[in-house]
């Protein structure tokens, strides 16, 4: 694992490991779909790697690239640790409702448990872009509202090219 500062003076920090960042060839015609990750409670970036093994082994989905992990800040309920970020890029054969379904299964089989907005997690995916899909239930607003304005996002997705 290597650990950089962006910025010598800032509070983010980028964390290279074997499976952040990464790439994989994948000669699809389905649509790309980023996924958003983040946690700050437990061994957060081994959370990650054993979730990248679980999509990679997952017969409906193809992980097609990763972004380096970021550390950064809290916000919203700014009492608890520093976060741990990252985006994924996969293509599936499962609806975006049903991939909606099957993340929030595995957050929980990775110990999420939803205690208030923005609280401390294990884990929490977010489905940030479904192809060039536009969603607005109650479930599930794609592509997602809020994430292209936060730092935690941002930065990872301009570590991999062609996002």
């Amino acid at each position: 694992m290597r650990l950089t500062k962006i910025l010598p003076s800032s509070p983010y920090t980028r964390i290279d490991t074997m499976l952040f960042p990464s790439g994989y060839f994948v000669r699809s015609t389905r649509e790309n779909v980023l996924l958003g990750l983040g946690g700050n409670v437990g061994d957060v970036v081994r959370v990650f790697e054993k979730l990248i093994w679980t999509l990679k082994r997952s017969s409906f989905i193809q992980v097609v690239a990763t972004s380096a992990i970021l550390k950064n800040p809290p916000f919203g309920y700014l009492e608890q640790p520093f976060f741990y970020n990252a985006v994924v890029v996969i293509q599936t054969s499962l609806s975006p409702k049903r991939l909606l379904s099957y993340l929030q299964k595995l957050e929980k089989r990775f110990g999420r448990k939803r205690l208030f907005p923005n609280a401390p997690r294990t884990l929490d995916i977010d489905i940030i872009r479904y192809g060039t899909r536009k969603i607005e239930t109650p479930f599930l607003t794609l592509p997602h509202p809020h994430a292209l304005r936060r730092p935690s996002v941002t930065i990872p997705i301009s570590w991999i090219k062609g996002v």
